[in-house]
């Protein structure tokens, strides 16, 4: 049983839905930054899910390439 002061364990990997929100943007964008490589995903059989640690890194470089255009 989880005590009160546990905060409940955060997921490693998110579903595309979840990336899209998580990115504010669409589905169908997620899936062609996934088809083209862009995105790092994991596979896991037919499961298509990206690490939120991988996200953070893509969000960041992507961060840094914005600044520096």
């Amino acid at each position: 049983m989880e005590s009160q002061n546990e905060a409940p364990a955060q997921r490693l990997l998110l579903r595309v839905p979840e990336v899209a929100e998580a990115l504010g943007l669409g589905r169908t964008k997620v899936y062609e930054l996934i088809a083209t490589g862009e995105l790092p995903v994991i596979r896991l059989g037919r499961a298509v899910r990206v690490s939120v640690v991988a996200l953070q890194k893509w969000v960041e470089e992507h961060d840094k390439q914005s600044l520096s255009v």
